[in-house]
């Protein structure tokens, strides 16, 4: 099984990413991040490079075939948190992984502006580093509108599950997405 836990940038996609890991046996996290910052880094001060390393094809492909391959290996779930607003760039790696003959789910974890600006503003991604924290909020910020025109114009028709977090606690979130989840053996 797939599970690609989807939504607004600092909505919180994370910690139930982890707490499906720990629930769900055999499974792992697969983190697309990295392969952006193996881009990013590979293509630094070249004249190709792009801002977003969404915007490289490559980084849709070997996120795919990243997904796939820890698919295989770990012969269990495999948990990918990541905000994807694009809907080209999602049918060009969610296609693929649909195909895979496992069940595929997309699900999005919603939150509210004031919600989603409450989390923005409580985040702290760098502790004792507040200059790069600060960069992350603003990021954050900068993207909230793209979240939510995405969600009006197609992320929550495509989604398996859209769950609203507005009023739930992590622990809460994490037993919402599990019950939208058949159940492993």
């Amino acid at each position: 099984m797939i599970i690609w836990v989807n939504g607004a940038f600092g909505a919180g996609k994370s910690t139930p990413a982890v707490g499906l890991r720990e629930a769900l046996s055999g499974s792992v996290i697969a983190d697309p991040e990295d392969v952006g910052a193996l881009l990013r880094q590979s293509m630094a001060g070249h004249p190709r490079r792009v801002r977003d390393y969404q915007d490289y094809a490559a980084w849709r492909r070997l996120t795919t075939r990243l997904v796939a391959e820890l698919h295989e290996l770990a012969a269990g779930p495999v948990i990918v948190p990541m905000t994807v607003l694009n809907p080209a760039y999602a049918a060009e790696v969610f296609g693929p992984l649909s195909e895979l003959g496992t069940p595929f789910h997309h699900v999005v974890l919603h939150a509210g502006p004031d919600q989603l600006e409450a989390r923005i503003e409580a985040s702290c991604e760098y502790p004792g580093e507040e200059e790069r924290s600060e960069a992350v909020r603003s990021h954050r910020r900068r993207r909230a509108a793209d979240y939510g025109q995405a969600a009006a114009a197609w992320l929550h028709a495509a989604a398996s599950h859209v769950i609203d977090t507005s009023h739930l606690t992590p622990g809460q979130t994490l037993h919402t997405v599990l019950a939208h989840l058949p159940v492993i053996p």
